[in-house]
């Protein structure tokens, strides 16, 4: 399965999670949740998955937690916040470089419709 597939499956997921569940939640209660959704549709998750970085040749092993990790391909970032502001979009593409994952989803739970809260980064894409 290539890394876009898993991505349709992934926002289909989010959507279901955010239809019923609705806005305004934590994000550890979407972390949760956004976590289950993909296992049930038959893909691999890992929550809070270790990222080693190197630095100036000086490898940093625990560097940050990659929160979920979809078939070891796909991160996603997700927010819970009023409204996303530049940081937020920066750490998805940040992340991303950092672990060498190909593709991300920035995701922010607190909007009436999620699509308006789906962001799609790809490694090595800037803005």
């Amino acid at each position: 399965m290539d890394d876009e597939e898993i991505g349709r499956i992934v926002v289909d997921a989010a959507i279901e999670v955010h239809r019923e569940l609705g806005p305004g939640l934590f994000e550890s209660v979407y972390e949760q949740v956004l976590a289950a959704e993909p296992q049930e549709r038959g893909l691999r998750v890992r929550r809070q998955q270790s990222v080693s970085i190197s630095y100036k040749g000086i490898t940093f092993n625990d560097a940050f937690k990659a929160d979920p990790v979809i078939e070891s391909k796909v991160l996603l970032e997700r927010k819970s916040v009023e409204k996303v502001v530049p940081l937020h979009r920066k750490q998805a593409p940040t992340s991303l470089r950092l672990s060498g994952f190909r593709l991300g989803y920035l995701i922010n739970f607190n909007v009436l419709l999620l699509k308006d809260g789906i962001e799609r980064r790809v490694n090595g894409w800037r803005e």
